[in-house]
């Protein structure tokens, strides 16, 4: 099978934000309900419960004087089938800009219980290039009240993934200069477009607001599902899930059985990874391994008194992105400071480069 790539991986992870949250069983309250981002219900339930029908993406191409550029529309999201969710995508190949301010293009999106459509119009902007509508619409019918009947009639998780060609997409959150008149013109409604990709060519349009250039962390062992998702702190929890609540979770479905059998499997280097990334600072005075006295001056909390006088190991030794320095410590007499060396809370201390002393 053929590896996702970078953008195919993070738009996964968009597709499946939200279809299962911890503790990923389905007795637990927040999951009697699934529930995800980018849903078009059908009408008239989706406007008599305030939500959307319709979500529109707006964007930029630069595409100068090139009249042959095109453009590819990539429309994803997920069907639910007999309450389990399956990937359903179209695509809208090699649209040509200049017909589409001339003619507006629509594509039906059309699954068993699923009627929709993706509708493509561009215009020309002075500063070069394009400013290009997408609009995906739920055009299917349910006059019931129940929210699972209306779900199943539902497109979830929707977004789109636009390549261009002969163009490049320009930033909304950073435009250049010449651009930004055409940028505050764009109107995004559901769906919000970022850069991916290195060459500026692809864009993708999510349910969620990201930053441009997204990426998933390397450190991410997989998918948790849950909204901006702290992957250290959701795999500690998942190991501390009782015997019975991890055989309710084992029987949920396949990807949550997925992630409790990856938690359980991580050794304690790849649960250290975790930790959210900081960068060594090769000109401190401290160096892993070093034994110290806690001598906290700040006394922001109970532990920088309780602590005071302790001896300590030193575990790593970081730097922030604002260059301040963190000592990372377990307290010697601390019968959970292998806990600590672990990475979970509770066993390790942060202290800075003033707020110990060599032994």
């Amino acid at each position: 099978m053929k590896a996702a790539s970078a953008v195919e991986q993070l738009a996964n992870a968009v597709l499946y934000e939200g279809f299962m949250l911890y503790p990923y069983r389905l007795s637990s309250v927040k999951n009697r309900h699934r529930w995800n981002f980018g849903v078009l219900y059908p009408k008239p339930y989706g406007g008599l419960n305030g939500e959307r029908e319709t979500a529109q993406t707006e964007f930029l191409i630069e595409a100068g004087a090139d009249a042959d550029a095109t453009l590819d529309v990539k429309v994803r999201f997920l069907q639910l089938v007999d309450g389990m969710p399956v990937e359903r995508e179209a695509l809208a190949a090699g649209l040509n800009l200049e017909k589409l301010t001339r003619c507006q293009y629509e594509y039906p999106l059309a699954h068993a219980g699923i009627e929709g459509k993706l509708e493509v119009r561009a215009r020309k902007i002075e500063a070069g290039g394009f400013q290009v509508t997408a609009t995906i619409s739920n055009l299917g019918r349910f006059n019931g009240k129940d929210r699972d009947e209306a779900l199943a009639r539902s497109l979830i998780s929707t977004h789109a993934i636009s390549t261009a060609r002969g163009g490049r997409f320009v930033s909304l959150m950073d435009p250049p200069e010449q651009f930004q008149a055409a940028a505050e013109q764009c109107r995004n409604t559901g769906l919000w477009p970022v850069l991916v990709g290195r060459d500026d060519t692809e864009m993708l349009s999510a349910p969620i607001i990201l930053y441009d250039h997204p990426r998933i962390a390397p450190q991410s062992p997989g998918d948790l599902f849950d909204g901006t998702e702290i992957d250290e702190v959701l795999t500690l929890r998942i190991q501390t899930l009782t015997d019975d609540e991890k055989r309710e979770m084992r029987a949920t479905d396949e990807r949550t059985r997925g992630i409790l059998e990856r938690s359980e499997a991580l050794t304690r280097d790849e649960l250290s990874r975790l930790h959210a990334p900081m960068h060594p600072d090769p000109g401190a005075r401290f160096k892993k391994g070093d034994r110290v006295r806690l001598q906290p001056r700040r006394r922001a909390d109970i532990f920088d008194i309780a602590l005071t006088g302790k001896l300590a190991t030193i575990v790593s030794v970081e730097q922030d992105f604002e260059d301040g320095v963190h000592l990372c410590v377990t307290v010697d007499d601390d019968p959970g400071k292998d806990l600590g060396l672990e990475g979970k809370p509770g066993h390790r201390f942060f202290f800075g480069a003033d707020e110990v002393e060599s032994i």
